[in-house]
């Protein structure tokens, strides 16, 4: 199997665990934790992945814990309360 091809079943295997072990309802430093633990199952799963390949995952599977809107609480927009009204 090609490296292009083992890289993209492991990028895929590991969205598959982040959407079965509910990791985008974990706390940040949990997820952060999972994710390192995971990376080193996929590492020993996909031997012919290097350490640059291991990193680039990391960082995927960490951008796509990431929520694109911001929980409740968490957002830095000023409400129409907090604007200044010219």
């Amino acid at each position: 199997m090609g490296k292009e091809k083992l890289l993209e079943r492991a990028r895929d295997e590991l969205f598959s665990h982040i959407n079965r072990c509910e990791v985008l309802k974990a706390a940040e430093d949990d997820q952060r934790q999972w994710m390192d633990d995971t990376i080193a199952y996929i590492g020993e799963r996909y031997p012919d992945l290097g350490e640059v390949d291991l990193s680039g995952l990391h960082e995927i599977g960490t951008r796509f814990c990431q929520p694109a809107i911001a929980r409740k609480g968490e957002s830095t927009l000023n409400t129409l309360d907090d604007a200044s009204v010219a």
